[in-house]
């Protein structure tokens, strides 16, 4: 199994960071949303940044650096269930990639309205120009995660890494996690992935998520292509530190992405949900919290029921169990039938052992 090189419990992407004590770190994945427009694409950060998230991510490659210009044979998408039937990859991608010099405008905005911006590199070059832009982290998508030496050398830059497992054995996993850390990696995330557009639910498997990280002693988080947010919230419960889903303004816009993307109004509900869920995970506790105890008071407890005298014997028919919560517990019920009170009561007093003989 992977030896751990420098892996420290928490570090940071950007000014954020990232690890279990710290909440969920939600990513706005632009992908080919951006419909080969800038303005949108700009759009797109805006409103990435208007619905909280943390960071918005991009994709860096072309279509010469992806694929070969080719409309036959495997080039070419024949599956009927594929939302991209009928096109040929080079295609795809070229309508697909983010054109290089929007890069800069892009991360430019980012900057300006306070949100981490970085991307996916898919060869050398991509992660050369990348580098000159500064970028704080680098994501490995799910296809490219067998790419040792695109690993290796996105490793060699030092910085945080965030990997999707989408497809990857345990064995394939074990290389790439060996190959980062050995290429100079200390601070990885490995994203549970399910790599189908969109992804159902029953196929997700979020109980991996602890597994992954007791195997690999890293981060773990989730890149969901499920529709909604339901998945992504339910992922924090099982550790999951980092959340990518993707986005675009409007799903009827159309787009590459668009189908499995969520929308502004569905982004800020996935960063105030996860941010719920963080907090609600807490620590192991028994009893009630500091909040509670204020409302012990609204439990059940044994009060006379009926106006009674001195001397009277306590029964089913002049003392119950109701609330609120300040006579004695109900446990003690079967113990103070026939016993006698020691002085008049009226109906609504809270029994306690002050009011019994003997």
């Amino acid at each position: 199994m992977t030896e751990v090189i420098g892996n420290k419990k928490d570090f940071f992407i950007g000014t954020r960071s990232i690890g279990a004590d710290h909440p969920p770190f939600i990513i706005a994945e632009m992908s080919g949303n951006h419909n080969n427009s800038l303005e949108r694409a700009l759009e797109i950060v805006e409103a990435a940044a208007n619905s909280g998230a943390h960071a918005l991510k991009l994709q860096t490659y072309t279509a010469d650096t992806m694929t070969l210009n080719i409309s036959d044979g495997e080039f070419f998408i024949e599956d009927p269930n594929s939302l991209w039937k009928g096109r040929s990859l080079y295609d795809l991608y070229q309508k697909a990639h983010t054109p290089w010099e929007w890069h800069k405008p892009i991360f430019d905005r980012c900057k300006d309205l306070g949100l981490i911006c970085f991307s996916t590199p898919f060869d050398d070059t991509s992660v050369e120009f990348l580098e000159e832009l500064d970028v704080p982290c680098y994501k490995i998508a799910s296809f490219e995660n067998t790419d040792i030496p695109l690993i290796r050398k996105v490793a060699a830059t030092g910085k945080p890494m965030i990997i999707s497992t989408g497809m990857a054995t345990v064995s394939e996993l074990e290389a790439t996690v060996t190959a980062a850390r050995e290429a100079g990696c200390n601070d990885l995330v490995l994203l549970k992935c399910t790599s189908s557009y969109p992804a159902t639910p029953e196929n997700t498997n979020i109980r991996t998520i602890p597994h992954l990280r007791e195997l690999y002693k890293c981060e773990i988080g989730l890149s969901d292509h499920t529709m909604g947010i339901g998945v992504a919230v339910a992922s924090v419960a099982f550790g999951a530190s980092v959340i990518e889903k993707h986005f675009t303004l409007c799903r009827d816009d159309g787009g590459v992405d668009s189908t499995f993307s969520i929308e502004p109004g569905e982004l800020k509900l996935l960063v105030d949900e996860t941010m719920r869920a963080w907090q609600a995970l807490g620590t192991i506790k028994y009893g009630p919290t500091e909040e509670e105890y204020k409302s012990r008071i609204f439990r059940r407890s044994l009060y006379i029921v009926r106006d009674m005298d001195e001397g009277e014997t306590l029964t089913r028919d002049n003392v119950r169990a109701i609330r609120p919560g300040a006579g004695l517990a109900p446990k003690y019920f079967s113990e103070i039938l026939g016993r006698r009170i020691n002085k008049a009561v009226k109906r609504g007093t809270p029994l306690s052992t002050d009011l019994l003989w003997g």
